[in-house]
């Protein structure tokens, strides 16, 4: 016992230390971004959308339900926020963490409190997961009420499925990507639901802020420069990754033929094991990163039950332990900021390589994650 709780507490250690090198470099920056956009709407009466981060071309992205739901940071102090943000996230990461290696666990029959602890070290440690923590952004609570409404709602046939999935698209539109994975497994009563939800809190925000809604709607989410610069590497999506490919003038039009060849892969692999939504869940995240035309290194939380599922699957076979070494070396590549050396853009070939390893290890998992779940009678090796 003595020894399970030092390694315990060296790994909490190391993961703090980790978080707190990332937040002296991000600052909660995307945190500061909400703050100053929801003081100047509610405060100052202003168009939320027209506000910008002084020095900045970043300003409030989400559509008005998003904005709806934080009106709380109007009149709170900076620092109360960042503090709510960061107990969220770590909070939302330890239960998503519980509910995704419970299988492993009961198969491996060690003390459940300790394979939880080093789980929620790890996972905090995580690039996309600390760089959530250190921005202030609601990545992982997304990904919470997404996946307890296909884990439990959709998983068990509740009848409130998709109920949450349609308030995460509400929040923020690329949940919006579990419908079509709703539509595609053929549970058209979880999709409706879905749908019937995020229109109705979409309607909820427009009748209480009809100008910013119009806004929104019209203009704001076509200005693909409020979000940045599309072929930063941060952005570690297929439009990311052909942006930073000499292709300038097709780079549209490839972009769209890699979407529909991914998605059209991606159903097949969901439509192979229909009843196992952890499986779902896992290829939909990481659908949703590879075609989504943004999405930054903390986006990428969306990838965390891939990887789990190919870490579970390696460790409960003997023969097979090829999804193990695919887990283990996401994990590894993806936490060790490997990805930065090319944030200038070096030369290539080698920029062709390391400047998109979240692209490569998210088209890892669409193709080789395992589908079948391990039974708990797996041998754990």
């Amino acid at each position: 016992m003595t020894k399970k709780v030092s390694v315990v507490a060296a790994l909490a250690l190391l993961a703090v230390g980790i978080v707190w090198l990332a937040a002296t470099r991000n600052e909660f920056f995307d945190s500061k971004v909400y703050y100053g956009a929801v003081q100047y709407w509610y405060r100052d009466g202003g168009m939320v959308y027209d506000w910008l981060r002084p020095g900045t071309p970043y300003g409030f992205t989400y559509p008005p339900f998003a904005g709806l739901l934080m009106a709380p940071m109007a009149f709170l102090p900076f620092p109360a926020v960042v503090v709510i943000a960061t107990i969220a996230t770590v909070g939302t990461t330890a239960l998503l963490t519980w509910w995704l290696i419970t299988p492993m666990v009961r198969r491996a029959g060690r003390p459940a409190w300790f394979a939880f602890a080093v789980a929620v070290c790890l996972a905090i440690a995580f690039e996309p997961v600390r760089e959530t923590i250190t921005f202030g952004q609601v990545n992982t609570l997304l990904l919470t009420i997404v996946a307890a409404d296909v884990l439990f709602g959709v998983g068990q046939g509740r009848r409130w499925a998709g109920v949450g999935i349609g308030l995460a698209t509400a929040i923020k539109l690329t949940p919006g990507v579990f419908i079509l994975y709703l539509l595609v497994t053929g549970r058209w009563r979880a999709a409706l639901t879905a749908m019937a939800t995020a229109a109705g809190a979409t309607l909820v925000a427009a009748a209480v802020f009809p100008d910013q809604s119009r806004e929104f709607w019209t203009s704001a989410l076509w200005d693909t420069g409020r979000v940045g610069v599309l072929s930063y590497v941060s952005n570690q999506s297929l439009r990311g990754y052909l942006d930073r490919l000499p292709v300038d003038a097709v780079a549209s039009y490839l972009w769209i033929l890699c979407v529909l060849a991914v998605l059209v892969f991606w159903a097949w692999r969901v439509r192979e094991n229909i009843d196992d939504v952890a499986a779902g869940l896992a290829l939909t995240g990481v659908l949703g990163c590879l075609i989504s035309p943004v999405t930054w290194v903390h986006h990428c939380v969306w990838l965390l039950p891939a990887l789990i599922r190919c870490i579970d699957a390696g460790l409960a076979s003997r023969d097979n332990r090829k999804p193990l070494y695919l887990g283990a070396a996401a994990y590894l590549v993806l936490t060790s900021r490997l990805l930065w050396v090319w944030e200038k853009q070096p030369q290539p070939p080698l920029a062709l390589i390391g400047a998109n390893l979240y692209v490569y290890f998210s088209l890892a998992f669409l193709i080789w994650m395992p589908i079948q779940a391990p039974s708990e009678g797996s041998d754990t090796g």
